[in-house]
């Protein structure tokens, strides 16, 4: 059984854009720091709401000066 792909577009309803923006950004932090674990790699995310405000992730620091 094959998946429909869905079309991207822009969500109009604010309410929704706002959860469907939290939920997604929760899972690309997690994936980041799936990848920072797995491929013990240094990863940094950045991301900014369409309100402006600062979302932002960065793995364990491995080095100690």
């Amino acid at each position: 059984m094959v998946r429909q792909k869905i079309q991207i577009k822009k969500i109009d309803n604010l309410t929704a854009r706002q959860v469907t923006f939290s939920k997604r950004r929760r899972g690309l932090f997690k994936k980041a720091h799936e990848l920072s674990t797995l491929c013990d790699a240094d990863v940094a995310l950045i991301v900014f709401s369409a309100t402006g405000k600062l979302f932002d992730y960065s793995s364990p620091s491995r080095f100690h000066f």
